[in-house]
Formats: C-alpha cells, structure tokens, sequence
C-alpha cells in the first residue's frame, strides 16, 4: 500500500555517537502511529529529522510516495508537517498570539493585521478545546497551557502530518483523556499522526501501530490491538520490566520537615494559601492537583527560588525560611526541579559540571580557590556508572546534547548523591521511559527505607499513589484534603484536585 510517510534507511551519527542506525520508518495515512523506546533510542532524533530540524546523513524521506528534501522546518511545514516538541519551543517574552502566528503573519504594508488570525484560533480554540488566552504571556502560563500554544501553532498552520513529542507528560488524567479525544478525532479527519511516547498504557489506547526503537536500531512494528505492554516493554528495553512498585511497610519516624501556615502571593495566577504539613523519616509525602494550583509557587517557596510572604520552613526544628539556597542546600535539603532546563542543568555546560554545581566549592573539588578536574571527573564517572547516564562522550559531554531522560537521570544522581535529609522530588519521571521510571522510583522507594523524608510533587496521578505514605491534593493553592492511598480511589483524588470536594485540612 501506498505510505504518508517512508524514512529509509536513516543513519544520523553525532560525533562517534549513532542516534539513527539504518532506521526503516513507515507510517500509513490517517492512522495514529506511536514511537516507542528508551531515553536515548533515537526517537526524538528521527522525528527531528522528519521535521528538518536535523539532516539526515544516510538515508531519504517520502511524503506520499514522493521523495522529498526537508532542510529546515520551513521546508516541513510546507509539506504539511507538524511538531509538537517535549520541551518547547517558545518565546518566553511574547505572548501567546504572537508565538502562535510567529513565521506565518498576516501583514499589510509591514503592519501585522491580527483579526483574521484571532478569528481563525478562536475557531480551532472552540473546535477542539483548547483553551488558553492569547494575550497572556508564555512567561505566565502554566506549562500545561504552554503545551497548548505548540498544539495551536500546529492546527494554526494546517498541518496534516502531526508530531507529539512526549505530549502528555505535563497533563492531568482528565487532560490525557481530553487529548487522546482530540487525537482520535485528527485520524478521523484524515490527519496522520505519530505519538512519541513511554507511556504504553496510552499508546494501547489510541495508537494503530508502533514501532519500536532500541539504541538507534529498529526492532519492529507491532499491531497495538495484538500485543500485550508487557511486549511492547520487553522489545524496548530488552528485557522484563516490572510495572509494580515494590515498597516494605516502615514505622515513620520523627519529623524532619515541617511547614507552617505558608503563604505566597502571587501574579495573578493561584499563589500559596495558608499550606501546613510534615514530611517524616521513612516517609514519602506526596502532593497532588492539577497544574498550576500552586504546586510551582510552594516548592519554589520551599526551595528559595522565590521569597516567602509569612509563614515558617523547618528543617529539624530550624527554620530555614530566610536562609540562601546554598544554605538549604547544606542544611540538608535536595531538590529534582520541575523544569530541568530553568533550575536543574546548564545546558551549554558539560555533564561533570554539572554534577558538582552545588558542592563545586567543597574541599573535595577544590584546593586554594582552583577546581580539582581529576576529583570532578572522578565524581561524574562514578555517578555515570551508578544511575545509567548515556551520553555521547561521558563526562566530557554537554548536556544540551544529551536526550531529556538522560538529562533527568543526571539530576537524579547529583541530588540523592550529595549529602541530605530531605529530597523534594518534583515531577522526577516526566518524560522518562519505562525502565528509567522502574528504577527512579526504586531510588525513591529507597531514599524512604535509609530514613530520609521525600515530598513528591506530581501530575501523575499513579505515581502519586503506587509511591506515596500519605497524599495532600492542592486546589488553588490551598491544601483541601489529605488521604490514604491505601483507602482512596484515583476517582476521589481527581473529585478533590478539580475543586468539586473539599475535605478537612490536616496540618
């Protein structure tokens, strides 16, 4: 049968690193096809290729059979492709028309004229439900939100071939299944689209097909309807991946974190009210709500990113409120941000400094004010070899360079590897692959058997409850229940998260 879209024999190296190795890519017209694999199988990098943002060096593209030469993601957009990338690719300082029409304005006389292009997003808004506020800036707005604009820049320029990279790793249950809708409805319509993803419980869901890479090399293309996750998971990761989280029941111990009345005031998004809670030895406390309750105002608040209006944070009994961020740090708290790429790596740095950026200060990475390389690289081939990390050219790599999921495992290892009581682990399997997210948790489920506290903020609702010893769902910045998730349905939480219950407050 005739292909939307054939890639051939697609090789593309980086350096001495192959990210695509003779990669055969097929995908059928109106049909929902999911690429699968592991951090660093070369997914992104051949749907980067597909959208001309790299240049293949083997191999060639057809679009309906034609072959075609796709230099820059001009010369994909006028073929009719699409790409929603997992880490965007936004001007922060614009608002959200303007990111939106951006390359594709409506001028007159050099003068951009906005009516039609507000009367045509206002449709594909209303069509599809998106909703979002063009005039806002992308610096305000959730990450959710700004996952929307991409999905509108999209629609905007009539794509028919639809890339999502990792698209639900910032959504909520009821988010997902909205866009698993809208997905179907594309393929309906005629749109083809390709789904790269981790996530197998939703590729079983919406997906026709999926093909599987391992290490930049093809493994095949399954029929989604006749083949178990189990498979699927097994030819990604090359062997059997458990998908329950195995957690030994623990007497808490005393408290090592505590926040009282905590309040921070906000611009004009939900800000933090009033919040109260303790974290415990042996204990995972986890926090859930839908993005952009509050969740990024209290751990930035926790955390030192941004000032605290009233309250206390105590750790062992000393209110750290007002101490610096190095400080906390010594003090024993470490913290896996929300946004690897804003608080947790310098991109343009390469991965051993970035594996000391807190502590490089230390007698053990210094002597007289001169950094210690030997110590540094010493320390990031240790950490390499411990968490997995893959990159091109080990410690010596930028990190910019390296896959999302690599990027995180860093972060991971330099947080639970530096000396701490506390880990503030926020979104830590966002964008991960299922045998990173295996051992992630398995390093959680361990920082919780040596006595230490965890706070776990995230979207993923299963994450919440598989890992956490108590739940509080935030709402609008306010704490408006705190669970068992023992005794607790995903059905209660969501009733909670989305403000339709309230419960007592528990301090």
């Amino acid at each position: 049968m005739a292909y939307k879209i054939e890639m051939k024999n697609i090789t593309k190296r980086f350096g001495t690193l192959v990210a695509n190795d003779q990669v055969n890519f097929q995908v059928k017209p109106g049909e929902i096809h999911a690429l699968l694999g592991e951090n660093g199988a070369g997914k992104s990098t051949l749907m980067s290729i597909l959208f001309g943002l790299y240049t293949p060096d083997e191999g060639e593209i057809l679009i309906d059979g034609q072959k075609v030469e796709i230099n820059n993601p001009n010369d994909a957009n006028r073929l009719g492709i699409g790409m929603v990338h997992q880490h965007f690719k936004l001007v922060e300082v614009f608002n959200v028309l303007d990111n939106i029409i951006l390359g594709f304005e409506d001028t007159h006389r050099g003068f951009v004229k906005y009516e039609k292009s507000v009367e045509k997003l206002n449709h594909i808004i209303n069509t599809y439900k998106l909703k979002v506020d063009l005039d806002a800036l992308i610096n305000d707005i959730t990450v959710g939100q700004q996952q929307r604009v991409e999905i509108l820049k999209m629609l905007y320029r009539d794509s028919e071939i639809m890339i999502f990279d990792e698209p639900t790793a910032v959504l909520t249950p009821q988010e997902i299944h909205e866009l698993m809708g809208i997905m179907k409805n594309f393929a309906k319509e005629g749109k083809t689209i390709i789904l790269i993803t981790h996530k197998l419980n939703e590729i079983k869901q919406v997906a026709d097909r999926c093909t599987i890479l391992r290490r930049g090399k093809m493994i095949g293309t399954v029929d989604v309807k006749s083949t178990t996750t189990d498979q699927m998971a097994e030819m990604m990761v090359g062997r059997e991946v458990s998908f329950t989280v195995d957690k030994e029941d623990l007497k808490v111990g005393d408290t090592i974190f505590e926040v009282k009345q905590l309040s921070v005031h906000g611009r004009g998004r939900h800000a933090v009210k009033e919040v109260s809670f303790k974290v415990n030895q042996h204990e995972i406390l986890g926090i859930a709500g839908i993005d952009g309750n509050g969740q990024t105002e209290l751990v930035q608040a926790l955390t030192g990113l941004t000032p605290i209006d009233e309250g206390e944070v105590l750790l062992h009994g000393h209110d750290i409120s007002k101490y610096t961020i190095r400080k906390k740090y010594e003090a024993g708290l470490s913290h896996i941000p929300e946004d690897r790429h804003k608080h947790g790596v310098v991109l343009d740095y390469d991965l051993q400094s970035n594996l000391v950026i807190q502590n490089y200060y230390q007698k053990n990475f210094q002597k007289n004010q001169f950094l210690k390389f030997d110590a540094i690289n010493r320390n990031a081939n240790e950490l390499i070899e411990r968490f997995d990390i893959r990159s091109e050219r080990g410690a010596k790599t930028t990190v910019r360079s390296m896959s999302g999921g690599n990027q995180q495992k860093a972060i991971l290892g330099r947080e639970i590897s530096r000396a701490h009581d506390v880990l503030i682990a926020v979104q830590p399997t966002r964008g991960l692959d299922v045998g990173a997210i295996e051992y992630i948790h398995k390093q959680l489920i361990e920082e919780r058997r040596t006595g230490k506290g965890v706070l776990l903020v995230s979207l993923e609702i299963e994450e919440i409850m598989n890992l956490s010893d108590r739940i509080l769902v935030i709402y609008e910045g306010e704490i408006v229940g705190e669970f068992d998730p023992k005794k607790v349905t995903i059905n209660e939480l969501g009733l909670y998260m989305s403000g339709a219950k309230r419960g007592e407050k528990h301090a």
